[in-house]
Parts: structure tokens; C-alpha cells; sequence
């Protein structure tokens, strides 16, 4: 007989014989679920989450460098030591060194990052100088710590007006006159995001190389747009309509899809 538990106790532990999941079971918390790595802390970080201690010794690092970029906004780099982004476990156990990272300005929430670049376009970033925060996060969404502090990176950054010295101009502004337009969308692609679903239904829109698409996209939710290939994001308000412009100076096949949702929007395809 008690061998026979152990036996169940042990087919049960890898899912019936099969590979362990790091995916907790419907019912219970995060904390519940992410067993001995690190100790959960009763301390939060700024936007409530628990903390995770571990040694200095092997902590995840991160540095955030902020590049201006020449089509629209910039350009985030996170150098991470001792990390990995791990987008396919989310919401799953606390694995040492794993996870994906959260962007604040000013201490408020931009967006959930799942690998080391990110572009943040002009128009989230109101005129004046700002801090950035990237922060580092378990898959079971706790803060990684050490010495009760999180583990998190700071940039400065200062957004001036179109024109003014060391500004950045992006097409917000209306030229001066008698001077051309500026240079408009050559195909835009209406989406709208309603209950999961995806309307019209994922399709490939089909560009030629250095064709500009615009991708104008409205969510029931807030959520995250990415451009795969191109490393380009957009934040998406709930019930608001946001716009990504793009270059598509790169041919092969790219998926346009949520990160909150995992929604596939649409495939470009550039020849």
C-alpha cells in the first residue's frame, strides 16, 4: 500500500508521467505555486507586488540604456546577468533567473517587456525630463530582490517640443506653410480587438520593400501591440484607437500580435 502512494504521489507530481509544468493549477495563487526559489518577502514593490529575496551572490542584474531613435521616439536596451526572459511561462512558477521585466515613466506602468529591447514612441512621453524604471519579475509575477530592494535599472530621459534644441520632431506637427506634407502611410490596416476575438480575421497584408504600413488598432482592453522582426511596440488604451507607422525596410514574413493576449492581429508580408 505504501508503495503504492508513492507511486501515485510521484505520477501526479510530473503530470501523469508526463514533463513537469511550471504552470500553476487553476485555484491557486502564484505564491502557492512557485515553490523554494529565493523567500517571498511580505514587502512590495511600488506597484504591490511581493518581493522575492535571493543572495547577492548570482541576483539577476539590469542596466537600461534609452538611444534616441531617428524615425520616432527611442530605442530601450535591458543588459540583463544572470537572466533570462522567459515569455512562454508567464504566470507560472518562480524558476531562478527567469521571468520578464515591467517599464514605468515617473513610477507609472508603460508596459510588461519579455525581451531585451523596446522601442517607447514620443507620444507616450509628455514634454519635460523623466525617469524610466525597468524592473525585474519571476514568472509568477514577483519582484526579484536582494537586500529587500528590487531588482531594477533607472534612465533619464527628456522629451522637448517638435523644433526646440535636442527635440525630436515626429510628424505630430503641422509643417509651415508652402513646405511639403509629411510623408503619409502608404497602406493602413484597421483592427479591432473586441471579447478575444480579432476583427477583420488574421490575414497577411502584403508590402513591398520601403513601403510605409500603418497599423491602427483598437482594444476592448489595454494591452500591448509588437511588430515581431522589427522591434517596434505600441501601447494600446482600453476603447481608444492607437496608431503604429512603420518602414517595412525588411523583407521575409512578420507577425503583428498582443502580448497581453497573445492575439495573432495580422502577418506582413514584405517582398
Amino acid at each position: 500500500m505504501l508503495a503504492l502512494a508513492l507511486l501515485l504521489v510521484g505520477g501526479a507530481a510530473t503530470g501523469c508521467g508526463g514533463r513537469a509544468t511550471t504552470h500553476h493549477k487553476p485555484g491557486t495563487s502564484h505564491e502557492q505555486a512557485s515553490g523554494g526559489v529565493g523567500t517571498l518577502l511580505e514587502a512590495t514593490d511600488a506597484t504591490g507586488h511581493r518581493l522575492r529575496e535571493v543572495p547577492a551572490q548570482g541576483a539577476p542584474e539590469v542596466q537600461l540604456t534609452v538611444r534616441p531613435d531617428s524615425e520616432d521616439g527611442w530605442n530601450l536596451q535591458l543588459a540583463v546577468t544572470n537572466y533570462r526572459f522567459t515569455p512562454d511561462s508567464t504566470g507560472g512558477a518562480a524558476l531562478p533567473g527567469a521571468g520578464h521585466a515591467h517599464l514605468e515613466l515617473d513610477g507609472r506602468k508603460l508596459a510588461r517587456l519579455y525581451g531585451p529591447w523596446f522601442h517607447l514612441p514620443a507620444a507616450q512621453v509628455p514634454e519635460g525630463a523623466h525617469t524610466l524604471t525597468v524592473r525585474l519579475y519571476a514568472d509568477d509575477h514577483t519582484a526579484w530582490a536582494v537586500s529587500g530592494k528590487p531588482v531594477e535599472g533607472t534612465a533619464q530621459l527628456t522629451a522637448t517640443a517638435p523644433g526646440q534644441p535636442g527635440g525630436h520632431s515626429h510628424g505630430d506637427t503641422p509643417p509651415p506653410s508652402g513646405s511639403p506634407a509629411p510623408e503619409q502611410a502608404d497602406r493602413t490596416v484597421t483592427l479591432t480587438v473586441r471579447d478575444g476575438k480579432v476583427s477583420p480575421a488574421p490575414a497577411r497584408t502584403e508590402l513591398r520593400r520601403g513601403e510605409r504600413v500603418a497599423l491602427r488598432v483598437t482594444s476592448d482592453r489595454a494591452d500591448t501591440l509588437h511588430v515581431h522582426g522589427y522591434d517596434k511596440e505600441l501601447t494600446l488604451p482600453a476603447g481608444q484607437e492607437a496608431t503604429l507607422i512603420l518602414t517595412a525596410d525588411r523583407t521575409g514574413l512578420f507577425e503583428v500580435e498582443t502580448h497581453e493576449s497573445g492575439l495573432v492581429l495580422t502577418q506582413l508580408l514584405v517582398r
